[in-house]
């Protein structure tokens, strides 16, 4: 399959040089190692939070605040505010420099949804990682350098790919998020061998666009 990439686009990115403690402690931070914040809000959630991962293996940076706003990036509350805002937190600027650099790279280069129809209504997200950062890794509990799926799409087309992945592939279901996410879909993170994680993420793929182009299926006759 070659489907149409819906690349992200980064709404705003700023730091932090020296933020105040009240404000560290309430995104999350810890005063004690935390000096420096690295902000980021974009227009699709999941490929941010890749990003944010990639961000901990090229930086000494955690991942302090991620979280997606309700109904997406199109009903966002402001121009700025997009899909997600993610922090990272460094005990220096230089750090979170570092942190923001790999995290672009990734949203431009690597970690996007994908048109599931021609239309392009349909967005799916069947993304690989083949070696966590100790952000994903410890969400999913697994471990960093781990591979794992990570699996997007709206309610029913999620539901039967989910499904279909799981038994195309020897992988094991690291956790499922059931429907409604904050942005509507549903989604899941499978784990296993590198080459089985990607075998469940075309599976999955290929399920996306089957439901999408025939959404009531065979067994009603359509």
């Amino acid at each position: 399959m070659i489907l149409q990439p819906l690349h992200p686009r980064i709404l705003s990115i700023r730091r932090i040089p020296n933020a105040d403690p009240a404000l560290l402690l309430a995104y999350g931070a810890d005063p004690e190692r935390h000096r420096s914040l690295g902000l980021v809000t974009a227009t699709q959630d999941d490929p941010t939070y890749v990003a944010l991962d990639e961000a901990t293996k090229h930086a000494r940076v955690d991942v302090v605040f991620a979280k997606s706003f309700y109904a997406g990036a199109n009903h966002g509350s402001g121009p700025l505010s997009g899909e997600i805002l993610g922090v990272l937190a460094a005990s220096n600027p230089e750090e979170i420099d570092e942190g923001l650099r790999a995290l672009v790279r990734c949203l431009e280069s690597d970690a996007c949804f994908y048109a599931a129809d021609e239309a392009q209504k349909t967005a799916v997200f069947p993304h690989v990682i083949s070696s966590l950062g100790h952000y994903l890794s410890a969400l999913a509990g697994l471990s960093p350098g781990d591979a794992m799926a990570y699996l997007v799409a709206p309610p029913m087309e999620a539901t039967i790919a989910l499904d279909m992945a799981l038994k195309a592939a020897r992988v094991r279901v690291a956790k499922i998020f059931p429907p409604p996410t904050e942005t509507n879909f549903a989604a899941a993170w499978l784990t296993g061998p590198l080459e089985e994680c990607e075998a469940a993420s075309v599976a999955y793929c290929e399920a996306v666009v089957r439901v999408a182009a025939n959404p009531k299926g065979e067994v009603w006759g359509s």
